[in-house]
């Protein structure tokens, strides 16, 4: 089956039809990620009636750009883009849109699933509450969710899940649909429930049930998806607002947003926080530039600055294999990855290929959403931060 094939046709023959259950496998997700509205149940993230946030365009000429995605192979950044699955790929430089570009049937208006640069606007919802004085990241995740207190995130403060360095045991294997994560994909909903094989009802349910612990609170860095749905648990109790509302009033609707956004929802109506936010490719530019421009967009703040700060300041001490094979001087803050600790760039990533990356040192906004054929690809991974090296230095030089 071939990608201009799948839900084509009046109506769709069944050859062409998206599998409920491998909507995100190849090569169904190469229609699927522009689609999930039309594949699961969603919540709208309201954009208000302010203005929209205009933003500058000053074409330059990349797609002829010699890039090197790996070692020995050349190619233009065009072809690159065509033959890494890409989706939607825009470059900010000083503010203004230098190169966009849509693929594989993606429009201006499309809202593409983030996967995990979800994880990193939840994130910055938090930082924008803990401005307010709303939470406390030293505080105690049972102070927020006292029913937490019999599973292992006793003891675990904010801190540890905002940064993935809680104690609490999680599988996080794509591949198994028998891990913790392929758990989850039952309890957000993503995926269909079969036969007698039991599975939380919800998320919340999911991290009721966590109560293993593999080491201390704080002791090093781990990867887990759900860490993000507990600090979404605790926004809402915090904001008094259902999570989709919450980052509809206190981000997008203050971002300036060209269009609504959506999340996945669960069966308790619960918009899945780690991953299920859908956005168009200028709005996740946007929120990127947002976070260049130190939490102001369009002269509105949004963020405070001092949250920005600390989120640059991970601590690599706690980030090691397999995680350094990708970034070897990377740490993890905020909900957000920092590529090399040295400098002040930080990262989102979402499986299949999804990037934000934000670079204060070159002024410059990167945004790459993909359907990639695997979850995970170091390759592609690489390619990706020799790709963007490219352009911040054909940009730096004005070549």
């Amino acid at each position: 089956m071939r990608g201009h094939e799948i839900m084509r046709g009046f109506p769709v023959p069944p050859e062409g039809r998206v599998p409920r259950g491998d909507w995100d496998r190849p090569p169904w997700n190469r229609w699927a990620f522009q689609h999930i509205r039309e594949i699961l149940p969603t919540v709208e993230v309201w954009r208000g009636q302010g203005p929209v946030w205009r933003l500058p365009y000053a074409i330059r000429d990349l797609e002829s750009l010699p890039v090197s995605p790996a070692e020995g192979r050349q190619t233009t950044l065009g072809r690159w883009l065509e033959e890494d699955f890409t989706d939607g790929f825009i470059v900010l430089h000083r503010g203004a849109i230098v190169l966009e570009r849509y693929l594989n049937g993606m429009t201006e208006r499309t809202l593409h699933l983030s996967q995990s640069v979800a994880k990193s606007v939840t994130g910055t919802v938090a930082g924008i509450l803990a401005g307010r004085g709303l939470i406390d990241p030293e505080g105690q995740v049972t102070d927020y969710l006292p029913e937490l207190k019999r599973t292992a995130w006793k003891g675990a403060k904010l801190r540890h899940v905002l940064d993935m360095t809680s104690g609490v045991r999680f599988s996080e294997n794509y591949e198994d649909p028998h891990s913790d994560v392929g758990l989850s994909d039952i309890a957000s909903g993503w995926k269909p429930r079969l036969g007698r094989r039991k599975a939380p009802a919800c998320m919340w349910d999911q991290i009721l049930g966590l109560k293993v612990k593999e080491c201390e609170h704080g002791a090093k860095f781990r990867y887990r998806s759900i860490e993000t749905d507990v600090l979404a648990h605790c926004l809402e109790r915090a904001g008094g607002l259902r999570f989709a509302d919450l980052v509809s009033r206190e981000l997008w609707q203050r971002l300036g947003a060209e269009e609504s956004a959506c999340f996945t929802v669960d069966a308790a109506g619960y918009p899945l926080a780690d991953g299920g936010f859908n956005v168009t490719l200028r709005d996740y530019a946007r929120f990127g530039l947002m976070h260049l421009h130190g939490g102001v967009a369009d002269g509105r703040r949004v963020l405070p600055l001092e949250w920005i700060e600390d989120t640059r300041r991970g601590d690599p001490s706690l980030f090691g294999a397999p995680y350094t094979d990708v970034l070897p001087r990377g740490a993890y803050r905020n909900k957000f990855w920092i590529a090399d600790h040295r400098r002040r760039a930080y990262m989102a990533r979402g499986v299949f290929g999804q990037r934000i990356l934000i670079d204060p040192d070159l002024d410059l906004v990167i945004v790459k959403l993909s359907s990639w054929p695997t979850f995970q690809s170091l390759e592609r991974s690489v390619a990706f931060q020799r790709v963007v090296e490219a352009i911040g230095e054909a940009l730096a030089s004005g070549t």
